[in-house]
């Protein structure tokens, strides 16, 4: 700056930086580092509540099997098994978010998936938006993951709430059946003909415009403002359901709203017979090793095995597990471990265990661990890898697969 001996301004001369960049750039470190927070106390959660879970299923399941069959007792116990189910689905849903999960395709029916979704889903939606269900209950069955279905529903509805939330609207969602031929194989689906289940989700929002609607499901692609949206959802479920032989289709005009159709393929019933059969509850007469650190684990874990007819040595303790297996080796057909818990890992336990007897069958299960996965499991010699909470059928499945095998 330059002034004259009177003081007045003559001039200046300075440097003008834009750092539009450089806030944006901020805030999405910002935005990564309260996701990774996030994804870490969802990991923590995940642990502790999966074994909260493991007790209520596994002992609500037992006492159903005590129950009368048709009594009030044994109903009352069902509502208590399917509250239950829907708090597992709900961690994985915590998880998935942070993306903690493993991704598991099974046959599933979507119309009560659909409806619980939907449950979910009235809470965060303002009362100015009414939702509509038509939900078809002879769907056919589909291969797929519960909770990528409940990112793909979630998703679809959350940006039709964001089209109507200014002035209100319809939010439809119909579940039904469609059979595509060689005849009416739209080329938008990129699908072949067959029979699928077909998910809509339609609003009276605003609509999009035709300049926009060939790059809605463009990466990083959005018409919402800042804080509202990463670009990122339409791009993921579309790459999921692409993934699963499915395709997505949208139509809209702007006042006019905007309609979504998701077409799942519903799975052929020789491969369901064979996924169904896989999963029948099967009985044994082997001697197991089971280790929990959790007291009701253990005594859960005993007594579900025992009814499946196997003869079990239970153990709190990772290091006196260690201590009976090395006193007699052979006295085992089968270890059942966790994998987080005091002195030693299931994981460092099985490293010991297989160095005294390389061909004994583990099974290292977990609430959720941040250290280990299927893959590294399966590295290290042990045979199957299981999360919690696990039914007493998922138990006996994968002990007869472990064990008809060795």
């Amino acid at each position: 700056m330059w002034v004259n001996g009177r003081g007045k301004l003559l001039g200046y001369q300075g440097i003008i930086r834009d750092v539009t960049e450089q806030k944006r750039l901020q805030i999405q470190v910002a935005q990564a580092q309260k996701m990774e927070a996030i994804g870490t106390l969802a990991g923590g959660i995940a642990h502790d509540f999966n074994n909260i879970l493991s007790i209520i299923l596994g002992y609500t399941a037992l006492a159903q099997e005590d129950a009368p069959p048709d009594s009030l007792f044994a109903s009352d116990l069902e509502q208590v098994l399917k509250a239950g189910n829907r708090a597992t689905d709900l961690v994985q849903q915590i998880l998935a978010f942070s993306r903690q999960t493993e991704i598991e395709r099974i046959p599933l029916q979507l119309q009560s998936l659909v409806k619980e979704g939907l449950k979910m889903l009235r809470s965060s939606i303002p009362t100015t938006i009414g939702i509509r269900e038509d939900i078809d209950s002879q769907c056919g069955v589909v291969l797929a993951d519960p909770t990528q279905v409940n990112q793909i529903l979630m998703n679809l509805c959350t940006n039709a709430n964001h089209a109507m939330e200014e002035n209100g609207g319809i939010l439809t969602i119909t579940l039904t059946n469609a059979h595509i031929d060689r005849g009416n194989c739209q080329l938008a689906l990129n699908i072949g003909p067959g029979d699928y289940v077909e998910l809509i989700v339609s609003d009276s929002g605003s609509g999009i415009g035709p300049d926009v609607l060939d790059k809605i499901f463009d990466p990083y692609f959005t018409t919402k403002e800042v804080g509202k949206g990463t670009g990122l959802g339409l791009a993921i479920i579309h790459g999921i359901i692409v993934d699963y032989g499915g395709a997505i289709t949208v139509e809209s005009e702007p006042g006019q709203g905007t309609t979504f159709h998701v077409y799942f393929p519903v799975v052929a019933q020789e491969e369901l017979s064979r996924l169904t059969d896989a999963e029948k509850v099967s009985v044994g007469h082997e001697r197991i090793l089971f280790i929990d650190d959790e007291e009701f684990l253990v005594e859960m874990g005993r007594e579900m095995l025992r009814r499946l007819g196997y003869r079990v040595t239970a153990r709190r303790n990772s290091l006196d597990a260690l201590a009976t297996f090395q006193h007699d080796p052979d006295a085992f057909d089968v270890v059942i471990t966790d994998q987080t818990m005091p002195g030693m890992t299931g994981a460092d336990l099985a490293r010991h265990m297989l160095q005294i007897r390389p061909d004994i069958p583990i099974i290292l299960c977990t609430g959720y661990s941040n250290r280990i996965d299927e893959q590294m499991a399966k590295s290290l010699g042990i045979k199957e890898f299981a999360l919690k909470p696990l039914t007493k059928d998922t138990l006996s499945s994968l002990l007869r697969k472990v064990l008809d095998v060795s």
